[in-house]
């Protein structure tokens, strides 16, 4: 397990009680456990936290809204992704655009790349 940086698992907890639309959308759909993986959300890892989280597949799901279009967002998501990929994560950016669109077929989506890649005994952590 990973430690957490002071504040993180905070910061964790306050973005739960304050998800996006597509957070919300997709979180109704992947916390019943489809096809037996866990995911979690909002989930603290290291000095970040993390919209999504798959341990059983080791992945990192990010809801991108707009705002990670302006400025240096998209410099400093980049970034970030290089740290977590160092320590061993996937990470996978899925426009806010597409969840609204169709939370169904973004769920589904992310449960069967979760399974083409998971550990047996991992499907239910």
């Amino acid at each position: 397990m990973f430690d957490h940086a002071e504040g993180t698992v905070q910061r964790a907890r306050d973005l739960r009680r304050k998800m996006s639309l597509p957070e919300a959308l997709l979180w109704r759909l992947l916390k019943p456990k489809p096809m037996g993986l866990k995911f979690r959300n909002q989930h603290p890892l290291e000095d970040f936290v993390v919209d999504f989280y798959c341990h059983a597949a080791k992945t990192i799901f990010e809801i991108d809204g707009i705002v990670h279009e302006m400025g240096d967002q998209a410099k400093f998501d980049a970034e970030r992704d290089q740290k977590l990929s160092a320590l061993g994560f996937h990470v996978i950016r899925i426009p806010a655009s597409d969840v609204l669109r169709d939370p169904e077929t973004v769920a589904d989506s992310m449960v069967r790349h979760c399974l083409s890649i998971s550990t047996p005994s991992g499907a239910t952590h």
